[in-house]
């Protein structure tokens, strides 16, 4: 018996969940009227709605059938099927013609199913979903572009070409970027080069020869050989060292050129410009350097062309700290030693490193998008022929030059998600300048006064112990 009893105790339970559930579906497709003038009857598109009225009705008319279509089950229910987005009305009479209420009938797209795709793809995001006409309306405020971008994807499966996007992105959207180029050149060049000239009166006449090697050729007059046993040097003569003597009436000068040279170049350059996501941004710190182009009437017009630090990058966050950069930046100077000379004017060149490319960087992470190593070598030997073969002398008729450059490149770029802040936080250079007295500059030679900021950001800087020669401040 009690066994029998729990076991109808279950089956009993069973049958109210079933009612339950049966109640539940029947709210979510039942529209019942109660004698109100007016309603709303929301029903989806290509799908049915079954309505119920309190009062036996005897006609039913549907104002635009294109968009819904209807018809009576009994006196009481009333099927009505959504066939294209739209509004219309729906009016029910009793048996004497008297109107019971009209109903206003909103077909729109079905969202339902959409709705439980994106809360399934995206789950958390704040993201309200609407219908417009025929079309899908997605609002709200999304975590990232990408997630966004994701949403309006997964709508246009259901509404092709029909979806709006109201939809804004939360979060930090404002990128700044460091970009670094560092720059070494090194360049050792040898050179070693001789030239022999001989003067003077021999056998009653006058005698003068010159026998030189490279660029030290004609570096010793004869003439001067000849009188003061000296020899001058032209001005591309570096490095030279004159031996002289005279036999008798033989006078020789012998001038030994060797030259080493060794040189250093360190460039760097630290631009910092701060955009929008999604938007383009400019940079550029240097000049505009002027050149002559001719026109096809005979005319010359000048055009500028920029030199300097230049940087142009769009950046897009993507997702949470995921930073797409799409970026291109270049260092350039005048270059004079590769200009060319067209009639009167002299146009230089320009020395130009440059790199375009586009990468992917969390907040914070470096990338070096690019990076040359460059090392040429170069070496000459000249020597008169026969003579430089002699040994020991033949060096006395021999030239030789070596030169080696090298030149390291790297460009480094750092993207950083950046907020505003108060003005009064930040310190600028000139905060820690102050304009000399008279006393200052004219007793004791300062070019700077003394009196150090005490408020502010530039007093909490000034506070700061320095040494060395870097940033703003030098010692």
């Amino acid at each position: 018996m009690k066994q029998n009893g729990l076991l109808k105790a279950a089956l009993f339970g069973v049958a109210l969940a079933f009612v339950h559930a049966s109640s539940a579906v029947e709210a979510e497709t039942i529209k019942v009227l109660q004698g109100r003038t007016s309603s709303v009857l929301h029903v989806p598109m290509n799908r049915a709605v079954v309505v119920e009225s309190e009062t036996p009705f005897a006609e039913l008319s549907i104002a635009n059938p294109g968009i819904a279509d209807i018809s009576s089950l009994s006196d009481r229910t009333i099927y009505v099927l959504g066939k294209s987005p739209g509004l219309t009305t729906l009016t029910i009479l009793n048996e004497t013609g008297q109107l019971i209420t009209n109903v206003d009938v909103r077909v729109a797209a079905d969202v339902t199913e959409f709705k439980e795709r994106l809360q399934q793809i995206l789950p958390g995001e704040k993201i309200e979903v609407r219908t417009a006409n025929d079309g899908i309306v997605l609002s709200g405020v999304a975590s990232s572009t990408q997630k966004m971008q994701r949403a309006l994807d997964l709508a246009e499966r259901y509404a092709p070409d029909r979806v709006s996007n109201l939809m804004s992105v939360g979060g930090v959207q404002q990128v700044m970027l460091k970009v670094r180029f560092a720059e070494m050149q090194r360049r050792v060049a040898k050179s070693l080069r001789s030239s022999l000239a001989t003067g003077g009166s021999v056998l009653g006449g006058d005698l003068g020869l010159e026998i030189g090697t490279g660029n030290a050729a004609n570096a010793v007059q004869v003439d001067t050989v000849a009188t003061k046993l000296n020899a001058s040097t032209n001005d591309s003569t570096n490095g030279g060292v004159l031996f002289g003597f005279n036999a008798g009436g033989l006078e020789i000068g012998i001038l030994l050129e060797a030259l080493e040279t060794k040189g250093v170049v360190r460039t760097l350059a630290e631009p910092n410009l701060t955009a929008l996501s999604g938007q383009e941004a400019k940079f550029l710190a240097g000049g505009e350097y002027p050149v002559p182009v001719a026109q096809s009437d005979g005319q010359v017009s000048v055009e500028f062309k920029p030199f300097g630090i230049e940087l142009d990058f769009i950046p897009r966050v993507v997702d949470g700290d995921l930073i797409n950069l799409e970026l291109e930046t270049s260092v350039s100077s005048i270059d004079t030693a590769n200009g060319v000379d067209v009639g009167a004017i002299r146009i230089d060149g320009f020395k130009r490193r440059e790199a375009s490319t586009t990468v992917e960087l969390r907040d914070g992470e470096s990338f070096a998008i690019a990076g040359l190593l460059q090392d040429d070598f170069q070496d000459l030997n000249g020597q008169l022929p026969w003579l430089g073969d002699i040994p020991v002398l033949g060096a006395l008729f021999r030239s030789a030059e070596y030169a080696r450059e090298q030149s390291e490149l790297v460009i480094i770029v750092t993207p950083y998600l950046v907020t505003p802040t108060r003005g009064e936080a930040l310190a600028l250079p000139t905060d820690l300048v102050r304009l000399p007295t008279e006393r200052d500059l004219f007793l004791f030679g300062r070019t700077t006064g003394r009196d150090a900021p005490v408020k502010g950001a530039a007093g909490e800087v000034a506070k700061q112990d320095f040494s060395g020669s870097y940033g703003y401040v030098m010692d």
